[in-house]
């Protein structure tokens, strides 16, 4: 496998870097953006949409850029990087993702093409309460054209324009349903990341089916994994730069006269942290270029998500306790890294999750001889 990237993947790098760090390099913006509602730039949503990011993986068609999963990965590292609080992983890649799946003709063309332009934002209301980052819908159900329930927690459900809902079926098995956003409930409320979630009720709401309907779930299972290997992406961006804010802190950082650096304790952690750091760095590449080449994503999903679940506890962890208090306190960014790392944790299926999922498989592999 070749792992380097090529002029015009380095090029996308280098736009998006461009954009989200003017936006974003200076910490006390970011903080501004997700204190105020609806947690992230308008404007800067919009700049990612005049670029082309928002319609990235989908067909030129419907206003895309036709671009693959490295692309997306590149993307999402980006946004990492500086913490930006877009919800391009929710929208794009997860609620784009499944319209582009199963949408017909007509939904694709109006959902992607409004999502592209920034001008529709949409999010996919899955999760129920007490549930367990299961590809199937139970609590909330479809009869008649309608839907009865509760999602929650539902990413920037208050603030999306239109919802990708889940939703168990009469006759069994989960379809997947559009509905507008203004048509539920909706109580939002922050999360600790500085993003926004929503508690969104359904009482008898006018829904539409996303395609030709009937059993989603192998799609939906599909999508949520190509979600996750863009979250491992994210979550490598954040800790390049937790590490990157780490090293620079035991440099210049005095204590008894000398830098933290001079310690030797210290030294061996934070080079266990970037051990850490490279081991996630390669799985979520394979697990992207594995995505790309229509390979086995679950499994490569899994995997890469567990080893990035374990980097990302260790270094969240590792980073804060090296900065010390300051590590700790909201006005400083190395507290909020790894919030963000735990929020992508919880958000797709965390490392004991993922183990379970690989666990059950190990019966599906080939014997092998053991070493003599």
């Amino acid at each position: 496998m070749d792992f380097t990237y090529d002029d015009e993947q380095q090029a996308l790098r280098e736009a998006v870097r461009g954009l989200v760090g003017k936006a974003y390099s200076d910490y006390e913006n970011r903080r501004r953006t997700v204190g105020e509602d609806p947690g992230f730039s308008d404007k800067v949503w919009q700049q990612l949409a005049e670029m082309g990011v928002l319609g990235l993986p989908f067909e030129e068609q419907y206003g895309g850029m036709g671009a693959g999963p490295i692309e997306v990965g590149i993307v999402a590292q980006e946004l990492g990087r500086v913490l930006a609080p877009e919800p391009f992983l929710t929208s794009v890649v997860l609620a784009g993702g499944l319209v582009a799946a199963a949408g017909s003709a007509e939904q694709k063309e109006t959902l992607l093409g409004g999502l592209a332009s920034g001008e529709t934002l949409l999010t996919f209301a899955h999760a129920e309460p007490g549930s367990r980052w299961s590809a199937s819908a139970a609590d909330v159900t479809a009869s008649g054209g309608s839907l009865n329930g509760v999602k929650e927690p539902v990413v920037q459900g208050a603030r999306a324009d239109v919802l990708i809902v889940s939703a168990a079926l009469e006759g069994g098995g989960t379809g997947l349903f559009v509905v507008d956003g203004s048509a539920t409930e909706r109580t939002s409320y922050p999360t600790h990341d500085g993003g926004r979630a929503a508690k969104v009720t359904f009482s008898g709401t006018a829904a539409t089916p996303l395609g030709d309907g009937g059993d989603a779930t192998a799609v939906i299972a599909r999508v949520l994994d190509s979600a996750r290997i863009a979250a491992c992406n994210e979550a490598v961006g954040l800790m390049e730069v937790a590490l990157e804010m780490t090293a620079s802190y035991l440099k210049s950082r005095k204590q008894f006269g000398v830098t933290l650096n001079t310690f030797q304790a210290l030294t061996f952690r934070s080079a266990d942290m970037y051990v850490s750091l490279e081991l996630a760095r390669s799985l979520a590449t394979w697990a992207t270029m594995v995505l790309a080449e229509d390979g086995d994503t679950a499994v490569a999903a899994s995997r890469a998500s567990l080893q990035v679940s374990r980097a990302g506890r260790h270094i969240g962890q590792e980073a804060i306790q090296l900065h010390g208090g300051i590590g700790v306190t909201a006005e400083y960014a190395i507290g909020n890294y790894t919030s963000r790392l735990t929020a992508l944790d919880h958000l797709l299926g965390d490392g004991n999750h993922h183990l379970a999922q690989l666990a059950a498989g190990v019966g599906g592999y080939d014997e092998v001889e053991p070493l003599s």
